[in-house]
């Protein structure tokens, strides 16, 4: 399948998984990332009426909301803009402020983040009666790069069976900017931070083991733990039995 051919197939799968739900369009978040990017050429294509595309900059980089801006533009899909500072200072003021390791209070505040945006997705979502779109891949939903509940709560996930190589060859053809297509892949969580340096291990590794199971070893033990360990983000809550 070629990328002129899966596209179409995507358009069509967003516009049946929303009519079917009895919706009038879609909502998504952009970050001014390949993914979200990609997500919102899509979602724009399936209802060039019915899509709003959502930026929500949290102590975020004015570069991101200028990615994000551009293929907006580009692209004349709707945006809202809703500035999520000031909301996530005030609940870290009334959190507890337990002495932790700093890693562990970073991630923290991080998915915090992430889980503010989910909530004002759906916000928007039960106003417009629009479904809420995830930008995830295959990648990144294998080994549990996602935050429960924040990112990974939507209700369709249109790139969920492509690996990060294919979003890329998928956005070389919709026609996204080449500088966002180059940019190291980040979710903008803290300066510098990259998600191949949160992986330990590149999308290119990552890709192929998962498309041919060919891996180093040292590579291959490092993904397997990882999909192990974050398989509960991937299931339904277990429910007891008894």
């Amino acid at each position: 399948m070629n990328e002129e051919q899966l596209a179409e197939k995507l358009v069509s799968w967003i516009r049946e998984k929303v009519l079917s739900a009895n919706c009038k369009g879609v909502v998504l978040g952009m970050s001014g990332g390949l993914d979200s990017s990609v997500l919102a050429v899509l979602c724009h294509r399936a209802f060039p009426q019915g899509v709003l595309a959502v930026l929500m900059p949290c102590h975020s980089s004015q570069e991101d909301e200028r990615y994000a801006r551009l293929v907006a533009s580009r692209f004349s899909i709707p945006t809202k803009v809703v500035v999520l500072d000031a909301v996530f200072d005030t609940l870290l003021k009334v959190l507890p402020t337990d002495k932790v390791d700093p890693d562990v209070s970073r991630l923290a505040e991080a998915n915090l983040k992430v889980r503010l945006r989910m909530l004002t997705l759906y916000y928007f979502a039960n106003r417009l009666k629009y479904l809420v779109a995830g930008s995830s891949n295959r990648s990144e939903l294998s080994v549990g790069y996602f935050t429960k509940y924040g990112d990974g709560g939507v209700d369709i996930m249109p790139l969920g069976s492509l690996v990060k190589g294919q979003v890329k060859e998928l956005a070389r053809f919709l026609g996204i900017p080449q500088e966002i297509i180059d940019r190291p892949p980040s979710a903008g969580l803290w300066p510098g931070q990259t998600d191949e340096g949160e992986l330990g291990l590149s999308y290119e590794e990552l890709d192929r083991y998962l498309v041919t199971a060919e891996a180093a070893n040292e590579v291959r033990q490092r993904i397997v733990s990882m999909i192990a360990a974050s398989e509960h983000k991937r299931l339904p809550p277990p429910i007891a039995s008894f």
